[in-house]
């Protein structure tokens, strides 16, 4: 089968007859099979059932009664569940545990006639940013060098960056789409809170958790996070703001003003070829008539700890859920109730998920709430407070993705703060709720990829991606 350059030719070959689903999935599925071996993004591939649906959709092509989505490849991240597949969160508590249903945003690509093709190997309960927390080993990056994909949706993002699939559904938390992009080369968009069904998603973070997309080009991105997007009955925190048709771009708009955080082009331990790739865009912008504003972001390294603050008391309170009686792996060594809690939780939760559980209990605990997780509540409204301000000054706010390219293997495990300071420039975003992409651009001297991140005002997810459509050719 030819390379197709975006789901838009893909789809008009298969209405066309120049190929059909099948030839799509045997390629990607060819793809799975030359390099899921050694970078471990699939933790299961659904082959018999991908063929036979894509038999069904070539069927419904020719009838002419096929969805939008006909043809399209999707892998998604392990914390997503599928009626009837196993979905373990990337942990031993979860294994064996098989859904009784389908999530709202994989249950509408479906409908659509999207192929899911597997479930994505991924950090523990989506907590990292590396993907070496998985209980079933880390996924690579497929760069080559040893190097981490980014976290916690990391195969996802190995999934689109070497063709297994043709997009990824991950999750945002506080970067773990957009970061993972940044380190593999391909796109990944965080949409606004709210913006897409949480209906189906196991929580980590739950005003935080977001569910967002990966994939090789804008429209792809686009045209899955159409169908997904809207209010869903099932989630009463979804948003019934109305749903643009992302994927309809306009011709290149009005020159946009863009706000440069000073900051993060400054600060101590940013790689200087980061801080170049990304002075080297802005030029780029400058170049097309774009206003570069510079901007002050008084909250920058607040944000993190209290992302670590708010993410893990949510945990604490979410993972409560598996202790071992409804479902997922129970413990044969406990002698009573309680001690089959404790035994359960112990083996199955990995260490950097009871790291986490225990700040969020102690930050929730009642000689300390006020302290942290109160006060932290206050930053977030601060935070989003002057972020709401920025927007009125600027269409968009621009940083680098991530503080350096991707690391190897092993190469932060024993220094945790500088694991969790590779998702400083991405927090911001899920603390105000705003949506935000990054986009490939650049690589360092070693031909390790690059990112530039870009932030909107909240359901500017259209605009955003309009913006992006139209760099593609510099990035």
């Amino acid at each position: 089968m030819k390379p197709f350059s975006s789901f838009s030719d893909l789809s008009a070959a298969l209405r066309s007859g120049e190929t059909t689903c099948r030839q799509v999935v045997e390629f990607h599925l060819s793809k799975i099979s030359e390099h899921n071996g050694r970078l471990n993004a699939f933790l299961e591939v659904f082959e018999q059932e991908a063929l036979e649906n894509a038999d069904r959709i070539d069927e419904k092509i020719r009838s002419g009664q096929a969805g939008k989505l006909a043809g399209m490849v999707v892998g998604i991240k392990d914390v997503l569940v599928y009626k009837g597949h196993s979905s373990t969160a990337g942990s031993q508590i979860l294994k064996g545990f098989e859904s009784p249903y389908t999530g709202t945003a994989v249950d509408r690509l479906v409908r659509e006639d999207a192929i899911i093709i597997g479930r994505q190997n991924c950090d523990e309960f989506a907590m990292g940013s590396s993907n070496e927390n998985s209980s079933y080993g880390p996924a690579v990056n497929g760069i080559g060098q040893n190097r981490v994909p980014g976290g916690s949706s990391g195969g996802s993002a190995v999934g689109v960056q070497m063709e297994m699939c043709r997009v990824s559904l991950g999750t945002d938390t506080g970067g773990s789409v957009r970061q993972p992009a940044s380190f593999c080369g391909v796109y990944g968009i965080k949409p606004t809170y709210s913006r897409v069904s949480r209906y189906g998603l196991i929580a980590y973070g739950s005003s935080f958790d977001c569910i967002g997309v990966f994939s090789r080009n804008t429209y792809d991105m686009a045209i899955t996070l159409e169908v997904m997007a809207g209010k869903d009955p099932f989630d009463a925190t979804s948003s019934s703001e109305p749903v643009p048709s992302y994927s309809a771009f306009g011709a290149d708009g009005p020159k946009k003003t863009i706000g440069i955080v000073e900051e993060t082009l400054t600060m101590e331990g940013i790689d200087p070829q980061v801080v170049k790739n990304t002075e080297d865009f802005i030029q780029k912008l400058e170049d097309r008539g774009h206003t570069i504003k510079k901007i002050h972001t008084p909250y920058l390294h607040e944000a993190l700890p209290v992302y670590y603050i708010l993410t893990t008391a949510e945990a604490s309170t979410n993972l409560s859920r598996f202790d071992g009686v409804r479902y997922g792996t129970r413990s044969k060594d406990g002698v009573n109730l309680m001690e089959m809690y404790e035994k359960t939780r112990s083996e199955g939760f990995g260490a950097e998920v009871k790291r986490r559980i225990m700040l969020g209990t102690f930050v929730l605990s009642a000689n300390y709430y006020d302290a942290y997780f109160t006060k932290a509540q206050r930053v977030r409204r601060l935070i989003k407070n002057d972020l709401k301000e920025k927007f009125k000054e600027v269409d968009f706010i621009l940083n680098p993705t991530t503080p350096s390219p991707a690391f190897e293997i092993g190469e932060k495990t024993k220094n945790l703060l500088d694991l969790y300071l590779a998702d400083i420039f991405t927090v911001q975003a899920p603390i105000g709720g705003f949506p935000a992409l990054s986009i490939p651009f650049g690589n360092n001297r070693e031909g390790l990829p690059l990112g530039i991140h870009i932030m909107a005002d909240s359901f500017k997810e259209k605009e955003l991606l309009d913006f992006s459509k139209n760099l593609e050719d510099i990035s």
